[in-house]
């Protein structure tokens, strides 16, 4: 699915509200988090998307790292990286396969303990990736990954949409979103479908013209297994972390289960 939209995904995103929003919470959270260490703080951004926020962290100052099961998309961040000048790896890697697949490129490469990787301070996991895994066996083999990744004591934080209401409140369509430049005007919907299976499915409509003219549509289709708190609690503590916090977005609101569009959860690796 997401190798066809990823040519259109900085489209469907407004990165400068949002890295605006987002990036002091994640800042604070990460320089808070990590012991002071004479080394740059090394980030790894899995599920990077198009790689702007593994972009804007490396801006800051820390060493990031982006990975993505989709080719289409690491193409995209490799491209914006290049356009903001900034040295951020992009690898290709799906959830469960990212430590072997780092620490292969690392070995390949010959890489010098200063330039080192592996392990991170940080994993970061954005924009409701992670209900992307099958089910609650691939969920807790995806965060053992991430432990993996992790150096003891390092910091994992999740941003999930809250399905919690989704779920209670059958909440189908979310806000559409709009993007005109350069003489093409886009309209993206998304809403779900609710299965007999318990998993979601997530589709997004994207309208799209040159103005004047006629409008292309098409529309993409995936599977999520919706993430609730008490699956995500209970699986954090099998895969090794402990202190969770809870919030109610990338910012310092609190976690309302019957309220809140997101749960962003911090958890610390054993």
């Amino acid at each position: 699915m997401y190798d066809s939209f990823s040519r259109h995904y900085d489209h469907f995103v407004n990165w400068e509200n949002r890295l605006d929003f987002e990036m002091p919470f994640l800042v604070e959270k990460i320089k808070s988090t990590i012991p002071s260490t004479t080394d740059p703080i090394r980030i790894l951004d899995a599920a990077t998307g198009t790689g702007m926020h593994a972009i804007t962290l490396a801006k800051e100052g820390f060493k990031t790292v982006g990975v993505d099961i989709s080719q289409g998309m690491i193409d995209a961040a490799r491209e914006n990286a290049q356009r903001h000048t900034v040295e951020t790896k992009f690898f290709t890697a799906g959830f469960g396969e990212i430590f072997g697949t780092l620490a292969a490129a690392e070995k390949e490469e010959g890489a010098a303990q200063v330039d080192r990787r592996l392990p991170f301070h940080a994993v970061l996991c954005l924009g409701n990736s992670l209900p992307h895994t099958e089910d609650r066996s691939a969920l807790v083999e995806a965060l053992r990954d991430f432990a993996q990744c992790l150096v003891p004591g390092g910091l994992l934080l999740l941003q999930n949409r809250n399905f919690d209401v989704v779920l209670s409140q059958k909440e189908r369509w979310m806000e559409p979103q709009t993007f005109l430049d350069d003489g093409q005007e886009y309209i993206f919907l998304r809403f779900y479908d609710f299965l007999p299976d318990g998993h979601i499915q997530f589709n997004i409509v994207t309208l799209r013209r040159t103005l004047q003219k006629e409008w292309q549509q098409s529309i993409l289709s995936t599977r999520l297994f919706p993430l609730t708190r008490a699956v995500m609690l209970d699986a954090l503590r099998e895969a090794g972390f402990d202190q969770i916090r809870e919030y109610g977005a990338l910012a310092d609101t609190p976690f309302q289960v019957e309220k809140s569009a997101n749960l962003v959860i911090t958890a610390i690796k054993k």
